[in-house]
């Protein structure tokens, strides 16, 4: 089993990794969703950006540790409800524009992109799951866990946008796919964030540091 230097650093390395891929992903995402139309790439790529906080969270939690200074429970709880808060936002606003699509039968003018960055994201993002699970439990991380939580929460929405990317490809009849693909979003990334919240504020919440 490596020290506990060598697996803060793997973490570190990843967050920076993380954060370069989802800046991409989420500029791209945003690019397309807002100028094809498409409400469900939109809320993906406004996702993706809260992946990026929620690796800068990571960062400012073990550069911390590194630095020398013992990092307490409190701090990851912190950084915890951070990354809860954000996925709840997101959810509020992706809904509400999946509302206002159906309500005006809107649809995107191709899907095309959402088909192609959600392919890319679901192997990038599988990669990162494992990665980050693995070093969650070697350093009994609550942050790490809850960050790896946000890249599996990244799997299930590429694959909501991967299938309703595909429906409306097949069938351009299916105006309606987009608006229900970001409904459907819009309940995981709640969900997802409710789940987080209430972790945080358990009373048993126990981060990983062993600090006091």
């Amino acid at each position: 089993m490596p020290d506990r230097k060598t697996l803060i650093d793997r973490v570190i390395l990843l967050s920076w990794f993380t954060i370069a891929y989802n800046l991409l992903e989420g500029l791209v995402s945003l690019y397309f969703g807002l100028t094809e139309g498409s409400i469900a790439l939109a809320g993906f790529g406004a996702d993706s950006f809260i992946e990026v906080f929620s690796a800068a969270l990571v960062l400012w939690r073990f550069r911390s540790e590194t630095a020398g200074a013992c990092v307490s429970v409190e701090r990851e709880r912190r950084a915890t409800l951070g990354i809860g808060a954000l996925f709840v936002v997101l959810a509020a606003a992706t809904a509400a524009g999946a509302v206002l699509q159906l309500r005006d039968g809107g649809h995107p003018a191709t899907s095309v992109p959402g088909l192609a960055i959600s392919a890319a994201s679901l192997g990038f993002m599988f990669f990162l799951w494992r990665a980050k699970s693995r070093l969650a439990a070697a350093l009994d991380s609550a942050t790490v866990l809850k960050d790896a939580a946000c890249s599996l929460a990244c799997i299930k929405l590429s694959a909501v946008l991967f299938l309703g990317s595909l429906l409306f490809l097949a069938s351009p009849a299916l105006w309606w796919a987009d608006g229900a693909a970001a409904a459907a979003l819009a309940l995981l990334i709640g969900f997802e964030g409710v789940e987080t919240i209430r972790a945080a504020l358990r009373p048993d919440f126990a981060g990983g540091c062993g600090c006091a």
